[in-house]
């Protein structure tokens, strides 16, 4: 018997059902996840039917199960973001649902101007084998470092790290190229909404601390030149001690594994591991021949973060469908 499905954009009589979903959601934008509400609140949802600011939200109906499943995704950017999916899925559902919605987000995303969704997903959830099954594949893992708000039980730090400006972002660019694995960084540099903090040493860049502030904490994702190894722990504290909230908030620390030593740095700054994901990534486009460019605004109020200035290409309509079907015969 052939399954009976339906996916659409949220609505506002969509309301009371989404509620209902989202209150045993799975989280997969951990930046958000830990610094804000990312399920959202009745207002937060009202809004983004009315004023969307890049989330998408979709409801799936399969065979008398429902499912809510939201991305981020703001024009000119390369990558997607999964937000959540709700309900949670259980070790005994069936996951044919979860894996109607992750296809219809991937092709929401594709047809919005996203070249890849991101998600980031607990290794021992069921969640993590249904989206490798969607064609996800594992690019990085990461450990999530928590503790307590700063107070005054940290050394000051002798080092000195200042706010990022124009200047620096050849220095940034070259320090991400070489820390983040070539194949990894068009998914995995600093979101742009992120604010950077900067060390520099004999004139050089050797870290940058990308941060984002929230109501419920503060989150730090930092990229150090294993040359300056020794100088971790001195690096993460200057920025924790420059970041105003991090002495009445939560402070979490993102660790990727191809930075794997900077855990010890966390360690002994007094974080202890909170959560083990992967960061899954799916591709949703192939290049065309026949492509068009769009301006890009490199005025210094228009700049992307280094590691998402990559010229943006318009695929056909043509050419995504075909994509998205070759991926659904090769599974």
């Amino acid at each position: 018997m052939l399954s009976q499905s339906d996916t659409h954009a949220m609505k506002l009589l969509d309301l009371p059902l989404t509620l209902r979903l989202k209150q045993n959601a799975i989280v997969l934008h951990s930046e958000l996840g830990l610094i804000e509400d990312a399920r959202g609140q009745y207002s937060a949802l009202l809004s983004n039917i009315v004023f969307p600011r890049g989330l998408h939200t979709l409801l799936a109906h399969v065979d008398e199960k429902d499912v809510v499943g939201q991305f981020r995704y703001r024009q000119g950017e390369a990558n997607a973001h999964l937000v959540y999916l709700a309900p949670t899925l259980a070790a005994s559902d069936s996951d044919t649902i979860w894996l109607h919605i992750l296809d219809s987000m991937a092709e929401q995303a594709g047809r919005s101007g996203a070249q890849t969704l991101v998600g980031e997903v607990d290794l021992n959830h069921r969640l993590f084998e249904t989206m490798r099954q969607a064609g996800y594949a594992v690019y990085s893992r990461q450990v999530l470092w928590q503790r307590a708000p700063l107070a005054g039980d940290m050394a000051p730090s002798p080092l000195t790290v200042l706010p990022e400006t124009v200047d620096d972002e050849i220095g940034i660019a070259a320090l991400l190229g070489c820390t983040i694995p070539r194949i990894m960084q068009s998914a995995l540099g600093p979101s742009p909404d992120m604010q950077g903090l900067v060390y520099r040493r004999g004139g050089q860049v050797e870290a940058y601390l990308a941060f984002s502030e929230g109501k419920h904490g503060v989150y730090l994702l930092p990229f150090v030149h294993p040359e300056v190894l020794s100088e971790a722990p001195d690096i993460l504290a200057a920025a924790l001690q420059r970041i105003d909230r991090c002495r009445k908030l939560p402070i979490y620390i993102c660790v990727r594994g191809y930075q794997g030593w900077l855990e010890n740095a966390a360690r002994d700054l007094g974080f202890a591991p909170l959560l083990e994901q992967a960061v899954m990534v799916k591709h949703l486009t192939a290049g065309v021949r026949q492509a068009s460019f769009e301006r890009v605004d490199i005025s210094a109020s228009g700049r992307r973060k280094p590691a998402a200035n990559l010229p943006m290409v318009k695929f056909s309509a043509e050419a995504t469908a075909k994509t998205r079907a070759q991926t659904v015969m090769s599974r």
